[in-house]
Formats: structure tokens, sequence, C-alpha cells
């Protein structure tokens, strides 16, 4: 099953490059943010064809009980505040029917390794700003409730396979807590080490399928 791996840094899959390299898993470094994420899809999906699409990443977390380093898969991921404000009232883009902003993760026909399965699943959001404030938590926990994580990528990811038509899943770590910003209780090694112990091994056992 031809692979690719796809992270917004490279410091993200840094310690699993030689795992993916060994085990022909390509992969894909697309930078920051839902435009830098479609754009490169875009490009590198029109000139190769893949099986199977894996996005990997850190994540913050709006769920306090969540362990700094734990890892999930994520189901569906929307697009966060895609549509229109009403006075006090958001209307979403779906309603307004220019679109969609929800998008999902679509399994291959074949099984998938045990690296994948043992994960647990999860919703996710995709932002343009990472949030900081109490309204602004506030709002994601109205609207999705507090088992949600946040990214910068994961909503464009699903946008582009599912426009190729491709099978796709994403798989990211908690790095910090959503909160008032305070860097001094984000863990980002850590995230990132449980990450990559968890890809490489996803990469030895995906080869043997």
């Amino acid at each position: 099953m031809k692979t690719l791996i796809v992270a917004a840094t490279e410091m993200e899959i840094a310690a699993s490059i030689p795992a993916l390299v060994e085990n022909r898993m390509d992969y894909l470094v697309t930078g920051v943010g839902m435009l830098a994420t479609a754009f490169s899809m875009g490009q590198n999906l029109r000139e190769r064809q893949f099986d199977l699409l894996v996005n990997v990443g850190i994540a913050g977390s709006f769920q306090a009980q969540h362990t700094l380093g734990s890892l999930f898969k994520v189901r569906k991921d929307h697009v966060y505040e895609f549509g229109a404000e009403n006075d006090r009232e958001f209307i979403p883009i779906d309603q307004m029917g220019f679109g969609s902003s929800i998008y999902s993760e679509r399994l291959p026909e074949r099984p998938m390794s045990a690296a994948f399965y043992q994960l647990p699943y999860i919703d996710g959001i995709t932002v343009n700003k990472v949030h900081g404030s109490e309204e602004g938590i506030r709002r994601v926990f109205e609207q999705h409730g507090p088992n949600t994580i946040e990214s910068m990528e994961g909503a464009a990811f699903f946008y582009a396979a599912q426009k190729h038509g491709l099978p796709c899943i994403q798989v990211r770590s908690i790095s910090n807590w959503v909160e008032k910003r305070n860097v001094e209780r984000w863990n980002i090694p850590l995230a990132i080490k449980a990450l990559n112990e968890w890809l490489i091994a996803f990469a030895q056992e995906h080869a043997q399928k």
C-alpha cells in the first residue's frame, strides 16, 4: 500500500524519517496552516499516486483530563467558524449552502496496522488562530463540547484527500491544554516524542501489510 505521511513541520516527524525511508513511505512537509496544507497537497497529489494519506502532528486539547503526550485519531474535523455572523448568531457555511465545514477520515479497504486501531477516536477543529481567551474557549465548548482538539491543518488535509478520492487518517499528539496562553505548561518535546514512537511503529507494521 503506497502511503504518504503528511506533516506541517519537519520537526514533528524528524525522528521518524529514517524509518519512513527504510519502509518505503513517502513524506510531505506542507508548512503550517490550512492554506499551506491544501496548496502543498494539491500540488503533490497531482503528480503522484497513493493508496493512503496519513496526517500526523501535535494539537491542543480542550479536555483538561487529557494527558500531555497522549495520542488520538481524528474521526472528523471542522473548519472552525467557517460561515457568517448574524448579530450574535453564527451561521455555518453548510447551512448557507455554499459548501461544507466538516471533513472526515476515510479508511482503506485493506485492514490497518494494530498501531492505528489501538488509538482512541476524537473530533477536531481546525483554526487559523489558536485559542487563548476565556471567551473563545467558551464558544468552542458551546459548539463542540470540551472533548475536542484543535490543529491548524487537519480539516484541510481531509479536504484535499476527499477531493482526490483517497483514503485518509489523522493522528495527533497532545502538546498543550487550550487555555489562556501559558507556554510554561506546554510540553511539545513530549508530544513529538510520543508521536514519533507511534509513527515508527506504524511504519514498521504497515510495511508488512
